[in-house]
């Protein structure tokens, strides 16, 4: 069972609509719902809600899910976005019923059905373009204005729907409509089209066909066919619903007829998910790619070392509501940090390096130094690092001159250098303008492990790496990739607000020796740093994942 985070079962009113239809045996107390995604791009953190609920609320009720492929228009779909759609639901941890299915499965028995309609005068072709039709179905409030070819005998529609599948007309000189209410309050129901002409081969029937069905019309019915109970859709589908069940109403089904439940789509605060805006930022050179670390593609977070189990609980967290809301992407990462802090390694890593040498140390010494891998979890033990006379410490752990309240490296200044030993500032070289470029220090043998044998305490502790081991690699720092909390409030267009500084790269970074042997994917705690995600790709590159400050926490503090 599923829980919120608090140990406690999930309970929400989808959970309760499908609770009552089981007690009703309502669809013979069978549960089976499905993730259909449209493959014209690639899985977004918005889509793990919808990924969570349908899987989750399957197994909870002993029922399955079906993965189907909404594949109906051959213009924007692809076959690497069908294998990218599969590799992000395995990452997350689900498993479909069976193999994957299509829309494109159906598109004989769809065609049927549409006869069907069109012999029971029920559909009908329009000779008109997209603009006319979009300008006779009116607006809210405004009357429609029937077709002039809505009265066209079922003999004469059959014909031209026949020659349209054969591939007999251009594009855009015909559709099929549903014939059912022009003055409908409901604009879905105002002729909607069913199939449209497309001479463009599909990625799965190539040539085979020339018309398309609209997503309106296939999905009910794919949902029929498969024999979903539940088609759980975000609320902007709230207004399809009266269409989808009118479709279904007209159509010789047996049994029983699916039964679509609207929820709200998940929002964050500075992300969009379009899936239009999201190709915009990769076709437009914005971003590296559709995993770019930056993306709120499931791809994305994955390559910047966001946990599938992080996504999962907060998903189960937030819950399921029927008002849409805008989450703070702090909660999000809070989630991430809390589950990277009992699971990931700490490792020490200079990411701006400066170097420091220890005057008294003995020339040629190595010391063994034993570090804890991760204090929240005793069993990943301890391991050790190089230590020696010439290290790399942060160029923003020593200042010569420093201000209030900075008890970090400056002359005169005792402090520990983690799992190693106490050391004191004596002095430093500067370049020509005036910048530290080596600090030296003397080191207190008695303090090995970072104990003082008398007790005494220092202020400061700092990460180091021996120079003489380190490996050199390169680190990516990230920022918001939309400024504004909510993209394109202001002026409506989200590009609007993009970061223009939203990734600062540093190179020549100093990693201790261990980290060379990190496995792609892996993702570690830089000590002092943040959670850092080996790159898949590229070995020693490390993509900021999280900080170590919990900025959720400050948010919930300021009220």
């Amino acid at each position: 069972m599923v829980s919120n985070g608090a140990d406690q079962p999930l309970d929400d009113f989808v959970r309760e609509l499908v609770r009552d239809d089981a007690a009703n045996e309502r669809f013979g107390g069978r549960v089976q719902t499905r993730f259909p995604p449209e493959p014209n791009g690639y899985l977004h953190i918005g889509h793990a809600k919808a990924i969570t609920l349908d899987f989750e609320l399957a197994k909870e009720f002993g029922g399955v899910c079906n993965l189907r492929f909404d594949d109906t228009n051959p213009d924007t779909e692809d076959t690497a976005f069908v294998d990218g759609i599969l590799e992000d639901l395995d990452w997350l941890g689900y498993q479909p019923n069976g193999e994957p299915l299509y829309a494109s499965d159906y598109f004989e028995q769809l065609y049927d059905w549409a006869e069907h309609l069109v012999s029971q005068g029920l559909a009908y072709v329009d000779d008109q373009d997209a603009e006319t039709i979009s300008q006779q179905r009116g607006g809210f409030g405004q009357p429609g204005t029937e077709s002039p070819f809505r009265s066209r005998t079922v003999e004469e529609n059959l014909e031209l729907f026949r020659k349209m599948r054969d591939g007999a007309f251009d594009e855009g000189t015909r559709v099929l409509r549903a014939k059912i209410d022009m003055q409908h309050e409901n604009m879905q129901l105002r002729d909607p089209v069913m199939y449209r002409i497309r001479h463009e081969p599909h990625h799965r029937t190539g040539n085979r066909w020339h018309i398309y069905p609209t997503y309106d019309w296939a999905h009910g019915q794919s949902d029929a066919i498969e024999g979903v109970t539940h088609s759980l859709c975000t609320l902007e589908f709230d207004s399809h619903r009266a269409l989808y069940d009118w479709y279904l109403t007209q159509l010789p089904l047996p049994g029983d007829t699916p039964r679509q439940t609207e929820f709200a789509r998940l929002e964050l605060t500075h992300t969009v998910t379009s899936k239009r805006r999201l190709a915009a930022l990769v076709q437009d050179g914005i971003v590296d790619g559709w995993d770019d670390p930056r993306m709120p593609t499931l791809r994305g977070l994955r390559r910047r070392g966001y946990p599938a189990a992080a996504i999962k609980e907060f998903c189960s967290y937030i819950g399921v509501s029927r008002a849409n809301s805008r989450h703070q992407i702090e909660l999000l990462e809070s989630f991430v940090r809390q589950h990277l802090n009992a699971t990931a390694q700490r490792k020490m890593a200079v990411l701006e390096p400066m170097r420091l040498v220890i005057t008294n140390w003995p020339d040629g010494q190595i010391d063994e130094v034993e570090v804890v891998n991760n204090p929240e979890n005793s069993d990943d033990g301890t391991r050790f690092v190089p230590f020696t006379g010439e290290l790399f410490i942060e160029q923003d752990d020593f200042r010569a001159d420093p201000p209030p309240k900075y008890f970090r490296l400056t002359p005169g200044r005792e402090v520990r250098l983690r799992g190693a030993y106490f050391v004191t500032c004596t002095g430093f070289d500067v370049d020509e303008v005036g910048n530290p470029t080596t600090v030296y220090a003397t080191y207190d043998p008695e303090t090995r492990g970072g104990n003082a044998p008398n007790g005494r305490k220092v202020k400061s502790t700092m990460h180091w790496v021996s120079a003489q081991h380190a490996v050199s690699g390169s680190v990516a720092l990230y920022e918001r990739l939309f400024a504004a909390e909510v993209p394109g409030n202001e002026t409506g267009d989200p590009m609007d607000d993009l970061e223009p500084n939203s990734v600062t790269r540093l190179e020549n970074c100093m990693f201790e020796p261990s980290l060379a042997d990190l496995a792609p994917g892996e993702v570690v705690q830089f000590e002092r740093l943040g959670y850092f995600a080996h790159d898949p790709r590229t070995p020693l590159l490390f993509h900021r994942t999280v900080g170590l400050r919990d900025e959720w926490a400050r948010i919930q503090q300021r009220g």
